[in-house]
């Protein structure tokens, strides 16, 4: 299987095979498993390592006093969860395992290394976190502006894009086995309320849902329905050498 987190960044530039054969030692060096809710690292620690996803599905998380969860990003392979923890002296928030996930544990001092460097990689490091914090804000204007129904299709077809990036879509499905709960964690709404929300999108004709996966019937109408602007994406950086970039690119 390709290098995701390699994948995902060639969206931002092209790499040379001694940089792709860096990043390849990187993840291969020490990996680490997670079952489903396991934290792959708490709010309040700290690590010495980065971890990148490399199989299954995580997300960013922030628990409230009452017991409330707050889910803010959902983060599939290729995403670093925790870039910030070599300069943090512990996490503001969790990072948690949604389904069984793998992560790559990149040591604190290369990450330094690889985002001081002046060279493609360094640049591209710092084009995944922009894009990181553009989905994050993405999120606060769904709790601010958005109506339930187009924060739900939003989600959805950003997914759609995301997945894509990473060339793991077929056709226009992918896999996102998440709960009603997880889909009102992340849209601040109730799991009744985003279950009315996804039943209407498949009422009318927009999307399946089945066996966790999900089925985009038409990105068009998609899109229109999530007033969707894929900008903060930044896939407009996308070069010529990237054909899957170019087909994520496609959707915005």
């Amino acid at each position: 299987m390709r290098n995701p987190w390699t994948m995902k960044m060639e969206q931002f530039t092209a790499f040379s095979d001694m940089e792709k054969r860096r990043l390849d030692e990187l993840i291969r060096s020490k990996q680490d498993e997670h079952a489903p809710k396991q934290d792959i690292i708490a709010d309040g620690a700290h690590s010495g390592h980065c971890h990148v996803v490399l199989s299954g599905l995580a997300c960013r998380y922030k628990m409230l006093p009452d017991g409330g969860r707050q889910i803010m990003a959902f983060l599939i392979p290729g995403d670093l969860c925790d870039a910030e923890i070599f300069i943090l002296k512990e996490m503001d928030h969790g990072v948690a395992a949604v389904t069984p996930t793998t992560t790559a544990l990149i040591p604190a001092e290369a990450m330094k290394t690889l985002l001081r460097e002046t060279s493609s990689l360094g640049e591209a490091l710092w084009w995944g976190t922009m894009t990181d914090l553009g989905v994050l804000r993405e999120r606060i204007v769904d709790e601010g502006r958005r109506s339930a129904y187009v924060r739900i299709a939003h989600l959805l077809y950003e997914m759609l894009v995301r997945y894509r990036m990473v060339e793991l879509t077929e056709g226009n499905s992918f896999v996102f086995p998440i709960t009603q709960t997880d889909l009102a964690d992340a849209t601040g709404l109730t799991p009744v309320h985003a279950n009315r929300m996804l039943q209407k999108l498949r009422a009318e004709g927009l999307i399946q849902l089945a066996g966790g996966v999900v089925n985009v019937l038409d990105p068009d109408r998609l899109k229109d329905a999530a007033q969707f602007s894929g900008a903060y994406l930044h896939l407009d950086r996308v070069h010529d050498h990237a054909a899957v970039g170019q087909r994520a690119g496609d959707l915005i």
